[in-house]
């Protein structure tokens, strides 16, 4: 199996990073972001350092400008994930992403509320201990993950009686990096 995704939920808080011992704040204007596979990532709150894969640096003018807005309890401060998948779940929000996208994933946003006017935001959902990068909507206690790309099927997830759709959602996809 190869990485179609790098999928990096950011920790905006330095006081996590100064409490965190896996994650040494940054000293310059660059911070620290974690970086561990997408089942971690779905599963767990905060990320052990025995399930880091690599430690990344991100300007921290443009973390601290990101907008914050969380639905429900908020699923822990600042963890990454590397989806790994085939080509197929790569394609999924094709163009918007494609196999090999770097995705940067901001656990501070998981509402259904539109960060820009006028645009769908891309989140990573928790399903069946992964993640998924779609579009979501809700319709009847349901989470619709519609694709990007319309060759590839519509899910839906069925919200157990206590949850909310923010229980679900891992963050908002909030940078898209392509290696060419």
């Amino acid at each position: 199996m190869f990485s179609i995704f790098r999928c990096w939920i950011l920790s905006i808080r330095s006081k996590v990073n100064k409490r965190a011992s896996i994650l040494p704040p940054g000293e310059d204007e660059f911070d620290n972001v974690v970086v561990a596979d997408s089942h971690i990532a779905a599963s767990e709150a905060l990320i052990r350092s025995m399930h880091v894969k690599e430690i990344l640096k991100f300007k921290k003018s443009f973390l601290k400008r990101l907008k914050q807005e969380v639905e429900g309890a908020p699923q822990g401060v600042g963890t990454l994930c590397n989806h790994q998948g085939g080509r197929a779940s790569g394609m999924r929000m094709y163009p918007r992403t494609m196999p090999g996208a770097t995705l940067l994933l901001d656990r501070h946003y998981n509402s259904l509320t539109p960060y820009r006017r006028g645009e769908s935001n891309i989140y990573a959902v928790r399903k069946d201990g992964d993640c998924i990068i779609s579009y979501v909507e809700t319709a009847d206690r349901h989470l619709i993950l519609r694709p990007h790309n319309p060759a590839y099927p519509i899910e839906v997830i069925t919200l157990e009686d206590s949850q909310k759709p923010g229980d679900y959602i891992g963050g908002r996809v909030c940078h898209v990096g392509i290696e060419t």
